[in-house]
């Protein structure tokens, strides 16, 4: 990390970010993460994918597990990131999410099987968490360049959900940093 350069502006805003949903009423949030649901399940781009990568939501992002179930439902591939290591992620397909498992991260993700070669088809729709975004399509994440490195790989829509309260117009963007083509927020009350 360059102190004082973009490196130390994305950890101030992430710890800036993390203190202001501490603030935040649950209740409030549920409120949020089903708009954003209905959003993305109107959206033309939901409706089109027939393979939807997915993520499953950690506390403070907009709750993804509708979305998961709406997909499986729909009959959509549902692709969910699997760490190879602490640089790399692969998608996997999953069927239900109880077979998930803690990976590298603590979060729950598919586990390959042992030896087995699946076939993994292109995403239509990437669905990208964040610690904060910018309407415009630059993303903040948790710092390890996982999903950057798997856009600038993929074609997919790649659509952005975050909370309003997590809107910013002030995030740096690096070179490395690959822009969403949507992000999806909350709706005023």
């Amino acid at each position: 990390m360059t102190y004082g350069g973009p490196g130390a502006e994305k950890q101030r805003i992430r710890l800036e970010t993390r203190q202001i949903a501490q603030k935040l009423d649950p209740e409030t949030l549920q409120r949020a993460s089903r708009s954003i649901t209905q959003q993305v399940l109107a959206h033309p781009s939901w409706k089109r994918a027939k393979t939807v990568m997915a993520y499953v939501s950690l506390p403070e992002e907009p709750d993804t597990r509708e979305l998961i179930g709406a997909a499986l439902e729909e009959g959509k591939t549902v692709l969910l990131p699997h760490c190879v290591d602490r640089e790399h992620m692969v998608a996997l397909p999953v069927k239900d999410l109880s077979s998930l498992k803690p990976g590298i991260l603590g979060i729950p993700e598919p586990v390959p099987a042992e030896g087995e070669k699946v076939a993994v088809p292109e995403p239509d729709l990437i669905l990208v968490p964040c610690v904060a975004a910018a309407p415009h399509g630059i993303r903040l994440g948790h710092g390890a360049g996982y999903y950057d490195r798997f856009l600038a790989e993929h074609r997919g829509k790649s659509i952005c959900l975050c909370f309003r309260a997590f809107l910013r117009g002030d995030l740096p963007a690096e070179e490395t940093d690959v822009p969403v083509d949507l992000v999806i927020t909350d709706e005023e009350d």
